[in-house]
């Protein structure tokens, strides 16, 4: 009787701390009846679910990913030493100047016709819900909250996954952004932490968000999944065109390649720069994230006159080395019609005058 009593005790504490852990307010956003609705209303919701334009095949994940996704291996999926970097401050870059930061990973810090753009901000030192898990690269958790400048006139957020949508770093900067544009159902996590409904755009694909006369934001197709722990694909993953007068610049979020790239540049006539994902990548996953073969054909459909890879360079979450995807679209985009930019994390970029000759900084590392 008395192991029963403890072996009851234990599962109802268990139950308690599972209850207590799905709970929190990081881990699904706030779904009233009008965003319901709204989400239910998107041609692209479908059985319950968002859908890509083109489906997923079926995704097997054997023993070596998960080895190394738990224990990535120094010197193979995360580097030996901790990752270069140029800490451009963000607050002093002249107002008038079209420049890009690449802060590490998808996350990027940009200025347009004078505007002030955010893209999926990440400064968790792990992009996991789990403790441990995923843990940032060493050095490449250059940029937080306190880096920020004030009045950001747009943050965007692909989609709503822990690398991608990161709470604390969204809380801490809610008084600086005046507009945050995301796809369907996304607008419900910053409805829950503490944004007006006045600040948030949610949108469905192919739509546009006029900030003001010199920007306009569209949120664009992708072919990926959403879901932060319990609940998947309720909210909508898309990629983004930023379009001024001066300017075109497009950011694919995260996804595997299709037909959209060619679509989006023709509809927009092509693009000053492109920040195209690579990285992160499996053949188990094909059609989930595109191989550097693939980012690199992207970059040509979509008319770039230069491009800048991401989604690399700070968290382990497959298991190809962590040099290969710069040295395989290095590879790949040679002969292409853009130029290939490779900016350290903070390295400063100018849009539409880019300097080609960024060294091969990986190079430099184990």
């Amino acid at each position: 009787m008395h192991i029963l009593k403890t072996l009851l005790l234990f599962l109802a504490l268990l139950g308690c701390g599972g209850y207590w852990f799905v709970s929190q307010p990081q881990m699904d956003p706030l779904m009233t009846e009008a965003r319901k609705k709204k989400i239910e209303a998107s041609p692209h919701y479908v059985n319950g679910q968002f859908v890509p334009e083109h489906p997923h095949g079926e995704i097997k994940v054997g023993m070596g990913f998960w080895k190394e996704f738990l224990f990535p291996t120094p010197g193979k999926t995360i580097p030996k030493d901790a990752m270069l970097h140029e800490k451009t401050d963000l607050k002093s870059l002249p107002p008038d100047e079209d420049v890009v930061v690449w802060m590490g990973h998808s996350s990027f810090y940009m200025q347009l016709h004078g505007k002030k753009i955010l893209i999926d901000p990440v400064a968790a030192e792990y992009a996991s819900p789990v403790p441990f898990v995923d843990k940032a690269m060493d050095g490449s958790n250059v940029y937080g909250p306190e880096d920020i400048p004030d009045d950001i006139d747009v943050m965007v957020l692909s989609h709503d996954h822990w690398d991608h949508l990161d709470y604390d770093f969204v809380r801490a900067i809610e008084p600086k952004v005046h507009h945050v544009v995301t796809g369907l159902g996304n607008g419900g996590y910053y409805e829950k932490w503490g944004y007006p409904l006045s600040k948030i755009h949610e949108e469905d694909w192919w739509t546009p968000v006029k900030i003001d006369e010199g920007l306009t934001v569209w949120f664009l197709p992708s072919r990926h999944f959403s879901g932060r722990m319990l609940h998947r694909n309720q909210t909508l993953y898309g990629s983004f065109a930023f379009i001024t007068p001066g300017r075109k610049v497009y950011y694919t979020g995260d996804g595997g390649y299709d037909d959209r790239f060619e679509k989006i540049g023709e509809k927009f006539g092509g693009f000053d720069l492109a920040l195209i994902e690579d990285g992160q990548y499996n053949k188990s996953w094909p059609t989930v994230h595109m191989m550097p073969k693939e980012s690199a054909k992207a970059g040509e459909d979509l008319r770039a006159a230069a491009v800048i890879p991401c989604h690399n360079g700070k968290y382990p979450l497959s298991d190809h080395s962590w040099k290969e995807p710069y040295e395989r679209i290095t590879a790949a985009a040679e002969g292409k019609p853009y130029t290939l930019l490779t900016p350290e994390i903070g390295e400063k970029v100018d849009i539409g005058k880019p300097d080609p000759n960024l060294r091969h900084w990986w190079e430099e590392m184990e």
